[in-house]
């Protein structure tokens, strides 16, 4: 029980950390950002709103605060990744199996979850 605990609090954070990561730098909106939103056919627009719904389900996850919140925190993770994974896949870039990570992460968090709430 114990390792479970601590496996799902590492792969917890390191999913938090990775979707922090890729909100804060949304944010800040370099060039890179922008011009990968173009080439993936998502409008810009969406920057803002999908850091947003990171940092929320970031904390969501962090805080469990109530459990049908932490599983809309894990469903947007889950279409975040597959949108991703959908969208490099469809421009052929070979990006799109860096997405694999964070969703191993995300499926093993989720596995576990109701072990942290004990």
């Amino acid at each position: 029980m114990k390792t479970k605990k601590i496996l799902y609090w590492i792969t917890t954070i390191w999913l938090s950390v990775a979707m922090l990561t890729s909100a804060i730098f949304a944010l800040i909106k370099p060039e890179e950002v922008l011009e990968l939103y173009l080439t993936l056919g998502y409008p810009t627009y969406l920057i803002n709103f999908i850091s947003l719904a990171k940092i929320l389900g970031v904390i969501t996850l962090l805080l469990n605060p109530y459990k049908k919140l932490v599983e809309w925190a894990y469903a947007g993770f889950f279409f975040d990744f597959l949108l991703a994974f959908l969208a490099h896949y469809q421009i052929n870039d070979g990006e799109q199996w860096w997405v694999l990570i964070p969703f191993a992460l995300l499926l093993v968090s989720h596995q576990l979850k109701d072990i942290s709430r004990n």
